[in-house]
């Protein structure tokens, strides 16, 4: 019989299994690129010395960065078990929620990184798959001038199977990756037997000897060696899918050892023949292992790529719900997994800017140059939050704040110094894209903000104004009417047009505030809160953190047993639909209330984003102007 644990071990293996396929394929097609982009711009001298250095500080910066500071630190700071940026500046914005001010600030900084993070999800993409496909230039030569066309190719393939979700061939990203691991390790291991001197790069004081003989090179130098980490927010942005504990296991237990194993497989390689400099990675399998070494490769760069395309998927949502993008429509490609979506328009924007990137950069080498900028900006910016998470969150002292964070901030930002060299070498597109996207973010608040304003300056007062109206009540009619409201306590517009033009009111009225938290889950318990108003009215408020996924009939069942009769067929939804009208004077720059005005016209319905159905919704408009 097998032990009572088989289940859970069992478990634990397919979620590691799992992890290996979709937090670590970022990080794990780094060796295709990472140390050849530390000695190809020609700063670098290939000389043993620096080789041994290059080595040390690269195993270094994987276990400092990765191994001490995302796996054993940043994995402890989960909201209420999920990760990643979001989460973060959730527990962080809440942990000083008694100061205000620097709440703000905290939220500009997170919503910077956010924005960010979709100019690396533009970057990742192309610089994986370019670099697996460059594989053909050591394969044939010949094969060159058909890099970048394979490319697109592969990517536009990508991006089109999108819309039908990942269920189906997911199961098989683990796998395919812990295959792509071992691959790396024989390639790594093969050379490293041939020359096992390598192996004295682990020790910390070929790091230490590189930098103090070559101090300026080797700050070049880290602007190329962040590559090997591109990737690490991925451990704790995919911890609420998997768990620490096989995010932790995969990464000790295959992928660290692995991609050490195999950048020394490379160093051990160069040492003896520096002239494959130009491309260690597919330099170090024999002839006749190339083409399939490629395939491989393809394979887990499209994984990587799709990875990050998910993720794109799932912030953009939380972003959403957080109030900072306009509502979009959101696909379920599962009817079990609610994580599983699909946002067409973040997927099409995506795939045109990583066209423009390919066909821009043209090559892996150059996109180097732009990658390791927003890498550096987000860890930066972890690494910030994670302060104030263990300061005023957790309460622990300034001093051990500090300690935790404050050597980690001196990395990140040794890093981040470094590549700020690189942004006219390329650094400029991502931080472009990044800028852009944030003004969009920031657009779209401060707007919605002095929509409200607007819409409070000329509201009436729920209470007061059904008081009088049932001084006089106008001829009550059957079913239930559901009021979507911006803010609770006001009376919606669509009321207000509902009674002037149809001069009746149902028998049940419901004024309904959805109103989202920055915690990523709200149980059923805590999801609906109601409020008598007399009359057969009733005030509710509907909590959804930023991961759940707004359902408001669903939400109002729930009702049923606090004295409100929902009949499906007899509940109609009324809901305003503004038009804004930017101007002059007041609130923001015009160019932005413009584009804001442009991005609420062609936002998402919200009967559609609420999941009304569609045959109960009734739509009322008005003005507003800001």
């Amino acid at each position: 019989m097998s032990s009572p644990s088989s289940p859970a071990k069992s478990s634990l293996s397919a979620l590691t299994l799992a992890a290996l396929g979709v937090v670590y394929g970022d990080i794990g097609t780094s060796p295709l690129y990472a140390l050849r982009e530390v000695f190809a711009s020609g700063h670098v001298p290939l000389t043993p010395d620096n080789i041994y250095g290059v080595l040390s500080v690269i195993f270094w910066t994987l276990t400092i960065v990765v191994s001490i500071k995302y796996v054993t630190l940043i994995l402890r700071a989960d909201n209420n078990g999920e990760g990643g940026l979001i989460a973060m500046l959730a527990l962080a914005s809440t942990a000083v929620a008694h100061r205000p001010a620097l709440r703000r600030r905290l939220l500009f900084l997170g919503i910077f990184g956010t924005a960010i993070f979709f100019g690396d999800g533009v970057i990742t993409p192309a610089i994986s798959v370019l670099s697996a496909v460059e594989g053909l230039e050591v394969a044939a030569p010949g094969l060159e001038s058909f890099v970048v066309p394979l490319t697109l190719l592969v990517l536009t393939v990508l991006f089109a199977v999108q819309r039908h979700g990942t269920g189906g061939i997911g199961r098989y990203f683990g796998p395919v990756t812990a295959l792509w691991f071992i691959v790396l390790t024989v390639l790594g291991i093969v050379h490293i037997a041939r020359n096992p001197s390598v192996l004295w790069a682990l020790s910390p004081h070929h790091a230490l000897l590189f930098v103090d003989h070559h101090a300026h090179i080797a700050f070049i130098a880290l602007a190329s060696v962040v590559l090997c980490v591109t990737g690490a927010e991925a451990l704790y942005a995919d911890m609420g899918h998997f768990g620490k504990r096989p995010i932790r296991l995969a990464w000790f237990g295959l992928v660290m050892p692995a991609l050490v194993v195999n950048y020394f497989g490379q160093g051990a390689m160069l040492l003896d023949e520096p002239a494959k400099v130009n491309n260690p990675f597919y330099e170090m399998a024999p002839t006749w292992a190339l083409y399939p070494l490629i395939g491989i490769a393809t394979c887990a760069t499209v994984i990587a790529s799709q990875a990050l395309i998910t993720a794109a998927y799932s912030v953009t949502k939380q972003v959403i719900q957080l109030g900072y993008l306009p509502r979009m429509r959101i696909v379920h490609t599962s009817v079990r997994e609610t994580g599983q979506i699909y946002v067409p328009f973040v997927n099409w924007a995506l795939y045109s800017l990583i066209f423009i990137a390919v066909v821009l950069f043209g090559s892996s080498s150059n996109l180097a140059a732009a990658y390791g900028i927003t890498v550096t900006i987000d860890m930066l910016i972890t690494t910030t939050m994670t302060f104030f998470v263990v300061r005023y969150g957790w309460k622990y002292s300034w001093s051990l704040a500090i300690a935790a964070t404050g050597f980690f901030f001196v990395v990140d930002f040794t890093f981040f110094a470094g590549n700020v060299l690189k942004i006219f070498d390329g650094g400029w597109f991502p931080l472009l894209l990044g800028g852009v996207m944030f003004t969009f973010m920031m657009t779209w608040k401060q707007g919605r903000k002095l929509m409200s304003d607007s819409l409070r300056d000329d509201a009436i007062e729920l209470r007061g104004f059904l008081e009088s109206v049932f001084i006089s009540p106008p001829t009550r009619v059957a079913g239930t009417a559901v009021f979507l409201v911006s803010e609770q306590g006001l009376t919606p517009n669509a009321m207000l047009h509902n009674l002037k033009h149809n001069k009746v009111l149902h028998e049940t009225n419901l004024f309904v505030h959805v109103q989202h938290h920055e915690v990523p889950w709200i149980g059923f318990d805590k999801r609906a809160e109601i409020e008598p108003l007399g009359h057969d009215c009733w005030q509710v408020v509907l909590h959804f953190g930023f991961k759940n996924d707004p359902d408001v009939p669903e939400a109002l069942a729930l009702l049923r047993g606090h004295g409100v009769q929902l009949d499906e067929m007899e509940t109609s939804y009324f809901l305003s639909r503004d038009i804004v009208m930017p101007t002059l004077g007041k609130g923001m720059a015009v160019w932005r209330e413009k584009l804001f005005a442009s991005m609420y016209r062609n936002a998402t319905a919200a009967a559609d984003f609420l999941n009304l159905p569609t045959n109960r919704v009734v739509e009322l408009g008005s003005k507003v102007e800001i």
